[in-house]
């Protein structure tokens, strides 16, 4: 008797080849393409622009025995489905296997499911549709144009700059960004001004409840202090005994929840609660999607489909989200809260992230997950769930406060009503509660302290991973599901190093910026850029021809590629010298930028070739054998501070230490702001702050 045929499913990786086989039975085989299976070759550009700009796809170098097996079983399998993900990507790699494999585009051979559940997947497959070739076109689109301009820019740059550099349509856009920032913080000039600050109560009594009031106004219009003298003046001319309360005002302000994640929003919330770099957010996010061994569970799909610019929920997931916020905290925190994107946007056919199973509690999870996959799975499940909840409720109170003129405002709240809070805190001030005393218009205060202060303007902040993420999105550059890679790639060329949290552009940065914003302005330009993404959208949306858009870029970009090429001259990096003296040869040792950054090397090269890295001391002393304390980066571009005897001695701090010791275990303390605190304890076993 004959074997019976099996349906064959085919998805990107192998753990999510596991989750969904559990779902679907014997009848069903799951295999993985491990991502994509055909691309442009990597050692030429691969485009024939001659002819219309047709890609010339391949076979993934490597990827050969693969695709033998997967066409073997394809040939043996009754039906083929292609699984791959809900999005632009997936769709391409599905269209690319059903060439390998020889599957009609045309014929219901494609599912989709925006969450890995047992219902999802079933349901998938009883409603299979052809190939999407909208979504294949703007994905190809995409592709082709980023191969053009990285593959035409970059010889130019290796030629000119120095080899190993890239250039990028959004990557070059978003390293801009960068630079602007810094030169915006270089030029700007602090500006000199002061505030007044008084101590007030309502009595000389001990117990009475103290407040701080703000000097905002004189006689009526806004007052602006430049210097000391104005303040003095000020000062002298406030009546100590002269603070009366004019008004008094109170009323109820709502919180509204936040809306459930979408890509961009987790990459900032995860950068900003759990340090988490872009790329470690979705590498994590993507283990939750495709499926963790959970104890007594099997493997699970925790959260729901990670690549998504929507924050629609569907009636199903707030059906169970209801069930869960009345049974375990009552019918009033239930919000019936409707979330909708402001742009209608490509990607509003996935829903928001959000955890699969309502019921799978982060902490019934955590001896499951590892640290990283719990704190991130905590964090969607806590932001989902506030999501569907009322909003946070405070009284708030406003006191106008009178002296000879001089109007004095203070503020105070207090929260009626937690809400969301319940479960999800963006900030560690949401919940807390600043009331003032009981006033009223009439009320004679009592001055407990008046001070004048000096304050000076700020410069605009340099960009996190959060902000920078945040800034491309509102300027409509890239897509969120490209983030990651794109500031990867930043660090990885030294365009950009890090410091603590902050993205600040190198020479080498700046340099490359120059050029673009000098031979291809239009390529770093933030409208330029948001309106090629506009038209590549609408390859997707309303099926234009992904062609057209090719045509219309290439003819001027041409013309840049050959002006560069012929004008720009080559780029000289000047040695810096250091004051060091060469201790093979006598000659200066001087800084220089190679391939891998800066580096200290001697100026008699190549006759000597005595190079040294580059070393930051701190003022600080290593506890276990005396020797200096010095910076130094990971292979992923993080800043630590490790001893400089290594590797003799491996002490190591993630926080940069200072000269002094935790007077409570003796170990260094490091700069770590926390919640009332500037330095901690470098002993993870010891809880002193201060």
């Amino acid at each position: 008797m004959a074997t019976a045929k099996k349906n064959l499913v085919i998805v990107e990786s192998p753990s999510k080849a596991k989750t969904i086989g559990k779902f679907l039975g014997s009848k069903y085989k799951v295999v993985a393409s491990v991502g994509h299976v055909r691309d442009l070759p990597k050692s030429k550009l691969g485009i024939n622009i001659e002819n219309d700009f047709d890609p010339e796809y391949i076979a993934i170098r490597g990827k050969g025995d693969l695709i033998k097996e997967l066409k073997k079983e394809a040939k043996a399998a009754d039906k083929i489905y292609l699984a791959t993900d809900p999005d632009r990507e997936g769709e391409a790699i599905s269209w690319h296997l059903a060439y390998l494999l020889g599957i009609d585009e045309k014929e219901p051979c494609r599912i989709v499911f925006n969450e890995i559940t047992k219902k999802a997947i079933q349901e998938a497959v009883k409603n299979p549709r052809p190939i999407d070739l909208k979504l294949v076109d703007a994905q190809q689109a995409r592709r082709v144009l980023d191969r053009l301009v990285g593959y035409k820019i970059s010889p130019i740059l290796w030629r000119k700059v120095r080899r190993g550099l890239s250039a990028g349509r959004v990557q070059s856009a978003a390293l801009k960004i960068i630079c602007d920032r810094e030169n915006q913080i270089k030029a700007f000039i602090p500006k000199e001004y002061w505030t007044i600050q008084a101590l007030l109560s309502r009595s000389d009594a001990k117990t009475d409840k103290e407040f701080t009031a703000r000097l905002t106004e004189y006689n009526g219009k806004k007052l602006t202090l430049n210097n000391k003298e104005e303040t003095d003046r000020v000062l002298a001319a406030l009546d100590k005994d002269g603070f009366v309360v004019t008004s008094v005002e109170q009323k109820e302000r709502s919180k509204k929840a936040y809306a459930p994640f979408t890509t961009s929003s987790l990459q900032q919330e995860a950068s900003t609660r759990l340090n988490f770099y872009t790329r470690k957010t979705m590498q994590v996010a993507q283990q939750l999607y495709e499926g963790i061994e959970i104890k007594g569970h099997g493997t699970v799909g925790l959260v729901t489909y990670i690549r998504t610019d929507s924050v629609r929920v569907s009636d199903e997931a707030r059906t169970a989200a209801k069930s869960y916020i009345t049974e375990h905290f009552g019918e009033k925190y239930w919000g019936n809260n409707f979330y909708s994107n402001k742009k209608k946007e490509v990607q509003d056919a996935h829903e928001a992230i959000r955890p699969s199973y309502i019921e799978f509690e982060p902490e019934t999870l955590k001896e499951s997950l590892t640290k990283d996959q719990y704190n991130l799975y905590k964090l969607i499940w806590s932001r989902f769930m506030a999501s569907q909840m009322k909003p946070a409720v405070y009284n708030t109170v406003s006191a106008e406060i009178d002296n000879n003129g001089y109007g004095f405002r203070a503020n105070g709240s207090k929260l009626l009503f937690d809400g969301y809070l319940k479960v999800y805190r963006a900030t560690d001030d949401e919940d807390e509660s600043k009331m003032l005393p009981e006033l009223a218009a009439g009320d004679q205060l009592v001055q407990k302290a008046i001070t004048g202060e000096q304050n000076f303007t700020q410069p605009p902040s340099r960009f996190t991973e959060a902000s920078l993420v945040r800034d491309l999105e509102e300027k409509n550059i890239g897509r969120p599901s490209t983030y990651a890679p794109i500031v990867a790639t930043l660090v990885e060329r030294k365009y950009v190093s890090r410091e603590k949290k902050s993205l600040v552009p190198t020479e080498l940065g700046f340099i490359v910026t120059d050029f673009m914003e000098k031979y291809f302005k239009e390529i770093v330009d933030t409208g330029f850029t948001a309106d090629m993404e506009d038209k590549l959208d609408l390859v997707e949306i309303e099926d234009n021809d992904w062609k057209n858009i090719l045509r219309d870029f290439y003819g001027g970009f041409e013309k840049e590629l050959s002006v560069a090429d012929n004008e720009m001259e080559k780029v000289k990096f000047e040695d810096e010298p250091t004051g060091e003296i060469c201790e093979l040869c006598g000659r200066p040792m001087v800084k220089k930028m190679g391939r891998f950054g800066e580096f200290i090397a001697c100026s008699g090269y190549p006759e000597c070739k005595n190079t040294k890295n580059i070393v930051t001391t701190l003022d600080v002393k290593c506890p276990s054998c005396g020797k200096d304390i010095v910076v130094r980066k990971s292979k992923k571009g993080k800043t630590f501070y490790g001893c400089s005897g290594y590797p003799d001695c491996n002490q190591v701090y993630w926080y940069k230490p200072v000269n002094k010791k935790c007077p409570k275990c003796g170990s260094l303390l490091v700069e770590r702001k926390l919640k009332g605190s500037k330095y901690a304890c470098s002993n993870s076993e010891c809880d002193y702050r201060e």
